[in-house]
């Protein structure tokens, strides 16, 4: 048979690779930072696009999109084209997609920091960037399946199974969770409400996570383990089932991270029942993996790029173990809102995707440039002093979290909160922030260590820009005596399709119900639209990324009631949140909760409390926000505000938005006269006036109902 020459496209790979290793050194550099201003929030340097809430949003899309994303595309379009014996489908598309998604990237840099979001995390950018997003996905995924129709090999490798489901899957995810109703060019709402929109993020969310950081590097590990290791994937058999069960029940565990909140409880328990059933096919992709290197560990001890896979692996197994415990409610009482998830998400982050990717550039850059990597010592160095960045990083957040949890539960003999003051909890744990922040620098400094080292080795070879290979032209094979999957594997529209079909029927049973079943989200009287001025107040509240360290979300606990309601003793009800677009229940509690803030304190506290945090609570970590004081509302924007969110379902009367600046400046006057009777004079205009609008407002409504039914 006469073979056939063709070049694989390095070119592309390269300019993949180099991207993620820069935007690795940024995001990871903010995150250093981000680490810091936790434990000396002078860090923040009273600058209102540094601070935490401005940048922290910043350095997870930096870390997920920019650094992941592009070894991502890197992995799939090297190891793609070496499966399927072909060059990717076209060249034109391939640096449309690289040129794209750095825009995209640059894009989120500049808009985050200016305070431009959604607030929905992981999905922060606006809706003009969305957009983008898609457009280039599509391209990707022409050129995916372009290359696939092409090919040279009749069967489809299992790595390609992943970057198919990947592809299917994020653009469903994308789409669903994007919907926006626009007010102008940099600002939406959200299409969903409250219960429904929190249902759809994490929705979102939890499967971003599932196939974006975790399908598309099962593929990649599959492709490159087994080369490193020069042995043979332990089990075809295993893989099948791995794919095929991984994908199906992930799409189904988007509500743990709901549990405890006005989330229906069908679909809480629906989310934690697969959650546990993730775990064995989790571990069958962890155990192949692991396999596939049974007679290869003295290999192992010597090799750096297959240290690093093995930790990328463990790592792998670990976090999706800790994953589906922490779904179950006994245990997710004690470590939801707390560090605890934050060392989670790390040991996945750190140690799977990011050992994963430096395993992948010392094994592929030596041979894309012809040559031997410059100094396997460097690498060794490089493993040593990432995996003690880990455990730094890691084990400090553990003791937090714990920590952080038996002290806001905690009660005297008498039943009354023994840590009532939140700040009593956040000064005991700084110690440990500043662990941390250890463990990153560590981590950071290896990854400075390899980008040398991968310079110096392609200084010392030559790109191989066109790699040349001779391939058999494809011949249709016999399936009489083959195994079923490998007749599906040869049938890749059919292969996609599938996977899509498995996706979505998770996805569909636990959305549809929330949406058309009205008894899923009660209604309550009392509660009303915001007014204009909350409505701006809550942009503020929004842009300047409060909700990444304060939740807005009273679970059914006593510790929780008696903290934040101890006068009415309530906990959040779905009802509660049916106009507010976006959600804004948040993650993560590095302050205390503020859903029933509105009334505790008074005006000028808030007032006194933005501007100088620490003076008003000692010990404090917030940042200031002086430039709240100093900028005036955008009235002009009002009545946008109130005709997007009219047509995404608040109740405002048609044409009110003719009256909103009216009212605003009304609302306005009163506190901005509130304040001056206690010596705090300030412009009725200023967005500080707008924002204690919004705190004052919450909690509000469900008392008025008390009170009205009583």
């Amino acid at each position: 048979m006469e073979l056939e020459k063709i070049h694989y496209d390095n070119k592309i790979v390269k300019a993949f690779l180099i991207a993620s290793v820069l935007f690795g050194i940024v995001g990871m550099t903010v995150g250093l930072l981000v680490a810091i201003q936790l434990f000396y929030p002078v860090f923040n340097f009273d600058f209102q696009y540094t601070t935490f809430g401005r940048i922290r949003p910043l350095h997870t899309n930096a870390v997920i999109f920019a650094f992941v994303g592009n070894a991502m595309f890197a992995g799939v379009y090297y190891s793609m084209q070496r499966l399927l014996k072909a060059r990717m489908f076209n060249d034109t598309l391939s640096w449309i997609h690289f040129w794209g998604w750095q825009l995209i990237i640059l894009s989120a840099a500049i808009t985050l920091p200016l305070g431009i979001t959604t607030a929905k995390e992981y999905a922060e950018l606006e809706w003009p960037i969305d957009i983008a997003i898609t457009l280039i996905w599509v391209v990707f995924g022409i050129n995916m399946i372009g290359t696939i129709i092409k090919r040279r090999e009749h069967h489809m490798y299992v790595a390609i199974w992943f970057y198919i489901a990947t592809l299917v899957t994020v653009a469903v995810l994308h789409i669903v969770n994007s919907f926006e109703m626009p007010v102008s060019l940099l600002k939406s709402y959200s299409w969903y409400a409250g219960v429904q929109d929190a249902l759809v993020q994490w929705w979102y969310g939890h499967n971003a996570v599932a196939f974006f950081l975790t399908t598309p590097f099962l593929g990649i590990m599959y492709y490159f383990l087994p080369k490193a290791a020069n042995r043979p994937v332990y089990s075809y058999r295993l893989s099948v089932i791995h794919f095929w069960s991984l994908i199906f029940i992930y799409i189904w565990a988007g509500p743990h991270h709901l549990l405890y909140s006005a989330l229906p409880d069908w679909a809480q328990s629906l989310g934690t029942v697969f959650s546990i059933m993730l775990i064995a096919p989790s571990w069958g992709g962890m155990l192949n993996g692991l396999f596939t290197l049974r007679g290869a560990w003295d290999k192992v001890r010597e090799d750096p790029v297959l240290k690093f896979m093995v930790v990328a692996v463990t790592a792998y197994g670990m976090a999706t173990l800790e994953g589906p415990l922490l779904s179950l409610k006994n245990v997710n009482a004690i470590t939801h809102f707390t560090d605890w998830i934050i060392a989670h998400v790390h040991i996945g982050g750190l140690g799977w995707n990011g050992f994963l990717i430096f395993g992948v550039l010392y094994w592929v850059i030596p041979r894309m440039w012809g040559t031997k990597l410059y100094s396997t010592r460097l690498a060794n160095i490089h493993f040593w002093i990432g995996t003690l960045g880990i455990i730094f990083y890691a084990l400090p957040m553990y003791v937090s979290g714990l920590t952080q949890s038996l002290m806001w539960k905690e009660f005297t003999a008498d039943g009354f909160l023994t840590y009532q003051n939140f700040l009593e909890t956040t000064t005991k744990i700084l110690p440990m922030y500043k662990l941390r922040a250890v463990g990153g620098g560590l981590y950071l400094i290896g990854v400075f260590i390899m980008a040398y080292n991968l310079i110096k080795t392609a200084a010392s070879g030559a790109f191989i820009a066109n790699e040349a290979a001779e391939v058999a032209p494809l011949v249709k094979a016999s399936h009489k005596q083959g195994y079923w999957h490998q007749v599906l594997e040869s049938k890749p529209i059919l292969f996609t399709v599938l996977a899509l079909v498995a996706i979505l029927i998770g996805g569909i049973i636990e959305l549809v119900p929330t949406f058309i079943i009205k008894s899923n989200i009660p209604t309550i009287s009392s509660v009303k639209p915001y007014t204009p001025l909350e409505v701006q107040g809550r942009d503020i509240y929004i842009r300047e990324g409060c909700l990444g360290c304060h939740s807005q979300l009273v679970r059914p606990f006593r510790s929780e009631v008696q903290r934040y309601d101890p006068k009415d003793g309530e906990y959040s009800k779905a009802g509660e949140y049916v106009y507010d677009h976006p959600f804004t229940w948040g993650s993560k509690r590095t302050g205390p909760d503020l859903h029933r803030i509105g009334g505790k304190y008074a005006d000028s506290w808030h007032y006194r409390h933005m501007l100088a945090p620490s003076e008003v609570s000692n010990g404090s970590i917030m940042p200031a926000y002086p430039w709240l004081f100093e900028q005036t509302i955008d009235k002009s924007s009002t009545a946008a505000k109130i005709k997007a969110l009219r047509i995404v379902g608040v109740p405002y009367e048609e044409g009110y938005e003719s009256q909103a600046v009216a009212d605003l400046e009304k609302q306005a006057a009163g506190i901005a006269a509130g304040l001056k009777k206690e010596g705090y004079e300030t412009a009725d205009d200023a967005e500080i006036v707008a924002l204690i609008a919004y705190l004052q407002r919450l909690g509000r409504d469900i008392k008025a109902d008390k009170t009205a039914s009583n």
